[in-house]
């Protein structure tokens, strides 16, 4: 009984609160002030056709390396989460002497239609985040963007070819690499520039052209492939955990 009523006094008050915020909500017709710096200056400073670009890179570097090491702090949990289940499942099987018993399931193949799909398919899903995080500073997209669909390609080579095999050293070399590569061009930007990640570390180069924006294509580089690299090792390792004892 008291349990019931502490959750209903805890979601009266979060109604309360949500309330309050919905009745004192006004919408914004203008830009702060400093949302007229980064207008005005941002594509003179910083080269970048995308502004949203410039703020997260750049003007909000800290907060991006911050999302960056969430991501990966996320991604070491559920691989750390799988890896002990895995092992405490194992031990009970070597205790109950049911691991000797034990018989691989089959998985049921993909239709040849789905197969041959992912194999046409595959490559231009990769290529168009490649494509969608190297143009971060021209267009919409970005890092986390592009790494996210090429984890989608991962996800759509998993189902389709559940047999297939991903080198799990290669996904922790490149995520490892792009990470300090990150931190390094951010140091870089407080030793020659103006601040963390600042891009005039290189030349801003022809604005709007695609080498343009000084670091920042360089940034998404890294971003992208960490991102995507270690997406794909969370879909690795709920895969081979559904998959059984290996």
């Amino acid at each position: 009984m008291i349990k019931r009523i502490v959750i209903l006094l805890v979601l009266l008050m979060l109604a309360f609160i949500f309330v309050n915020l919905a009745a004192s909500y006004s919408e914004q017709t203008s830009l702060s002030a400093l949302g007229h710096y980064y207008v005005e200056q941002g594509p003179s400073e910083l080269g970048a056709a995308n502004l949203v670009t410039a703020v997260v890179v750049t003007y909000r570097g800290l907060d991006t390396l911050g999302e960056v090491t969430v991501l990966f702090i996320s991604a070491a949990g559920v691989g750390l989460l799988l890896r002990r289940t895995r092992r405490k499942d194992d031990h009970e099987d070597l205790e109950q002497g049911d691991r000797a018993e034990e018989t691989a399931i089959a998985r049921k193949p993909a239709s040849e239609i789905v197969e041959t799909a992912t194999e046409l398919l595959l490559p231009m899903v990769i290529l168009f985040g490649i494509y969608v995080f190297l143009n971060g500073h021209l267009s919409p997209g970005g890092g986390f963007q592009g790494g996210a669909i090429i984890a989608s390609g991962t996800m759509f080579l998993l189902l389709a070819l559940p047999e297939s095999h991903i080198s799990r050293l290669m996904i922790a070399i490149t995520e490892s690499l792009s990470g300090f590569s990150y931190v390094v061009i951010g140091v870089l930007g407080v030793i020659l520039a103006g601040g963390f990640l600042d891009n005039r570390i290189i030349g801003l180069g022809t604005y709007g052209h695609l080498f343009s924006a000084g670091a920042i294509p360089l940034i998404y580089v890294f971003v992208g492939l960490k991102v995507g690299f270690e997406l794909s090792a969370v879909l690795d390792r709920f895969r081979k955990e559904d998959s059984g004892p290996l």
